[in-house]
C-alpha cells in the first residue's frame, strides 16, 4: 500500500527522505489565471463541506483521492482540475481475479473547487520502464507554454529503461491538454538510487515542480533517505544528480509541497503513517527559507535537516470525524484566499467495504491563512466537517469566507493535590506503580526524578511490558504536563529505537494516549501516540503523530476535554517552557477511571529526567 509505513514505539519498525535557464514551469501555488476580485455585483461564492464530491461515470462517488495535485485551466479555460494517487475509486468495481480496479491516477475536472467530474484515468498503460505490477503515486501537473507535465513517483522500476532496477523513481508525461492523452517520457527523471548507508534504495517519491529565478527544480523524497532537491533539464525530462541537496532529513518528511509567500519559500511536508485506518496520526508541518534550496527552519528556529528534527504543525486532526490529514496541495482563489486541498480519513469510516486493511482517503479543502506571517488553516481551528464558506472559484463571485483566529487550550488553576515539582528524596504518595521497577533504577532528588529506561514498552501481548507511574485523572477538563530531558545523544548519531519518556494518559496496557520525547532512528522526535483495543479484527490498534521539535529539555503537554461526550486529548510540546507548538488531537475511550502519569522505556543504558508534574484546569484564550 502506498508508503502504509508508520514512525512507531513500539518493536514495530519505523518507516516510516543548478542551471539557470531552464523554461519557466507553473508556480507552486496555483493561482487564478486573471485579476483576483470580490465580484460586488456577482452571485456568493457557493457553500462546501468536505469531502470534495468527486462524481463518477456510474452515479457514485470516488472514495479516494489521496496525494492531491490540482491546476487551472490556461487561456479561457475556466476549469480547475485535480489529479490523484493510484487508488481503487470504489468498492464495487472488481477486477477478474476479486480485487479492487486500481485507476492509474485519476482525473477531475470541477469549476467551482468543490464538486468534480471524473474525465478519465492518465494512465491506460503503464509505461514499461515502470513495469505493470507497480503503482504510480503522487502526480504534480505542471504547464509550460501550452504543454502540460505530468509527474509521478514510480513505486518500483524492474523495466530495462531504468539505471538502476527494483527501485522507486521519479516519471513524467507530457500532454497539450490537462487531461491528456499523457506521453510518458520512457525514462526516469530521478532514477532509483541506493541508500548511502547501503542498506537499500532511497525511497524516490512524491515529485514537486517549481521553477525560481529562471531555474526550475524537482523535490523528491520520503522517509528512507530524506527529502532532496535537483535541477531539471531544459526540456523537464532528466535532473542533474550532481545538483542533488538535502532539504529534509530521513525518517520524518514525505509529500513536500513548496510555495512562495511574502518573500519566502514554504517548505511543507508530511509525516507518519498515510494509512492506518482509523488511527491514522498523518500531518502537515511547514518551514520557511528566503532560498528554495533551504535552509528551511520552524518558527522555533530548528531546521528540518536537524536530527533534533524541525517543522511546525501546519494541518493536524482536531477531534472531529478527520484524521490522518496530510499530502497537501495550495490554490489561490479569484479573491486571492489561499486553500489547502489534502486527503484525510474518516474515522467513522475508515475502509473499503469488505476490504479491511484497505484505507480510504478522501480528499478536502479548507482556506489556508497568514497570521503572524506563519500559515494555518482555518485559523489554526484544522480540518471542518460542517457546511463552510467555498471558494471564489470563478471571476465576478462574492468571497463569503473570512479569517478568525481559533483559540488555543491553556493551563488555569493549578490543581495542587495532583501535582508534584519531586521536592525531597521520596516519590509523593498519590503516584503509584504499576509494574514496579527495580528500586535502584529510579530516584527523586534535587527537585527531579530520574528513570532509566527499561527494555519494554506497552502493546500487549509484547512482553514485557513496561512501568507505568501514575495517579488518578481529575474528573471533567484538565491539562497534564511535565518537563523531560531523555539523555540520547543529540547529534544523531546510533541508532535507539524508541527510547522515549514522557507522559502517559493510561486506561489500560491495551488503552492510552502519550505524549513522549523519542528516539526514532537516527532522529529525535515528539511523538503522540494511542493504543486502542477497540479496533476490530485484522485492524492496526496503534496510532501515532509528531508535534514539536525536541530540545535539552523538552515540555510535554496534553489537554483533556470532554467534547460531544468523548474525550478528546491534544498535544502541545515545548523546546524552551514557554513557546508552545498545538499538535493534533486523539479522540480515545480510556475507561471510567483513566489515570495520568510518566513513562520511561524503549531500551536499557539511558535516563528520562522529569522536573515536574503539573496538573491544571483548562483555560480558553485566542492568539
Amino acid at each position: 500500500m502506498r508508503r502504509a509505513l508508520t514512525v512507531l514505539t513500539t518493536v514495530a519498525t519505523l518507516v516510516l527522505g543548478l542551471t539557470p535557464g531552464l523554461p519557466a514551469v507553473a508556480a507552486p501555488t496555483v493561482t487564478a489565471p486573471a485579476a483576483a476580485t470580490t465580484g460586488r455585483g456577482g452571485a456568493l461564492a457557493p457553500t462546501h463541506q468536505n469531502p470534495m464530491a468527486l462524481a463518477l461515470p456510474d452515479g457514485q462517488t470516488a472514495a479516494s483521492c489521496a496525494d492531491p495535485s490540482a491546476v487551472h485551466g490556461v487561456g479561457r479555460d475556466r476549469n480547475w482540475y485535480l489529479y490523484c494517487t493510484s487508488d481503487a475509486l470504489t468498492a464495487t468495481e472488481l477486477a477478474p481475479d476479486g480485487t479492487l480496479v486500481q485507476h492509474v491516477v485519476p482525473t477531475y475536472r470541477s469549476t467551482d473547487l468543490t464538486h468534480w467530474t471524473y474525465v478519465g484515468d492518465a494512465f491506460t498503460t503503464k509505461p514499461a520502464w515502470v513495469g505493470a505490477a507497480n503503482g504510480i503515486w503522487a502526480p504534480d501537473v505542471v504547464s509550460r507554454n501550452g504543454r502540460w507535465f505530468l509527474y509521478y513517483a514510480a513505486s518500483d522500476t524492474p523495466g530495462a529503461g531504468a539505471p538502476i532496477g527494483g527501485g522507486s523513481a521519479v516519471g513524467v508525461a507530457t500532454s497539450s491538454s490537462p487531461t491528456g492523452p499523457w506521453t510518458d517520457s520512457g525514462g526516469p527523471v530521478v532514477a532509483p538510487q541506493a541508500a548511502p548507508n547501503g542498506t537499500g534504495q532511497r525511497w524516490e517519491f512524491d515529485p514537486e515542480v517549481i521553477t525560481d529565478r529562471g531555474t526550475t527544480y524537482v523535490y523528491f523524497g520520503s522517509y528512507f533517505g530524506g527529502v532532496h532537491v535537483r535541477t531539471l533539464s531544459r526540456d523537464g525530462l532528466r535532473s542533474d544528480p550532481a545538483s542533488e541537496r538535502l532539504i529534509a532529513i530521513d525518517n520524518r518528511y514525505e509529500g513536500a509541497y513548496l510555495m512562495q509567500h511574502d518573500g519566502w519559500w514554504w517548505f511543507m511536508g508530511s509525516a507518519t503513517n498515510c494509512c492506518n485506518g482509523a488511527l491514522t496520526g498523518y500531518g502537515v508541518f511547514v518551514a520557511r527559507s528566503r532560498s528554495p534550496l533551504g535552509p528551511f527552519l520552524d518558527q522555533d528556529g530548528v531546521s528540518i535537516t536537524s536530527t533534533r528534527v524541525g517543522g511546525t504543525p501546519l494541518l493536524a486532526q482536531n477531534g472531529n470525524r478527520w484524521v490522518g490529514t496530510g499530502h497537501d496541495t495550495v490554490v489561490t482563489d479569484f479573491a486571492g484566499q489561499d486553500w489547502i486541498i489534502y486527503h484525510a480519513v474518516d474515522r467513522t469510516d475508515p475502509y473499503y467495504a469488505g476490504q479491511p486493511g484497505y484505507t480510504k482517503r478522501p480528499v478536502l479543502i479548507d482556506p489556508l491563512d497568514w497570521q503572524g506571517g506563519w500559515p494555518s488553516v482555518r485559523g489554526g481551528a484544522g480540518p471542518s466537517d460542517s457546511v463552510q464558506p467555498g471558494p471564489v472559484a470563478q471571476p465576478g463571485e462574492r468571497a463569503m469566507y473570512r479569517p478568525t483566529t481559533a483559540p488555543v487550550d491553556v493551563p488555569g488553576r493549578l490543581l495542587r493535590s495532583a501535582s508534584t515539582s519531586f521536592d525531597g528524596d521520596a516519590l509523593p504518595p498519590q503516584l503509584t506503580w504499576t509494574r514496579q521497577p527495580d528500586p535502584s533504577t529510579w530516584s527523586v532528588s534535587g527537585g527531579a526524578f530520574r528513570w532509566q529506561t527499561q527494555a519494554a514498552d506497552l502493546h500487549p501481548p509484547a512482553t514485557p511490558l513496561a512501568s507505568v507511574l501514575s495517579e488518578p485523572a481529575p474528573r471533567g477538563d484538565w491539562v497534564v504536563q511535565t518537563t523531560v530531558a531523555v539523555d540520547t545523544p543529540a547529534s544523531g548519531d546510533g541508532v535507539y529505537n524508541y527510547v522515549q519518556g514522557g507522559l502517559i494518559v493510561y486506561g489500560s496496557d491495551g488503552d492510552y494516549v502519550r505524549l513522549v520525547s523519542n528516539s526514532i532512528f537516527d532522529t529525535r522526535q515528539t511523538e503522540f501516540g494511542t493504543q486502542d483495543s477497540t479496533q476490530p479484527a485484522g485492524a492496526p490498534t496503534y496510532g501515532n503523530m509528531v508535534v514539536g521539535p525536541v530540545g535539552d529539555t523538552t515540555t510535554l503537554r496534553i489537554v483533556h476535554r470532554v467534547v460531544g461526550g468523548q474525550d478528546q486529548y491534544t498535544a502541545y510540546t515545548s523546546a524552551d517552557g514557554r513557546h508552545f507548538v498545538r499538535g493534533g488531537t486523539w479522540t480515545a475511550d480510556l475507561g471510567d477511571s483513566p489515570r495520568i502519569g510518566l513513562i520511561s522505556l524503549g531500551g536499557v543504558g539511558f535516563t528520562s529526567t522529569f522536573d515536574e508534574l503539573r496538573v491544571s484546569t483548562v483555560v480558553s484564550v485566542r492568539g
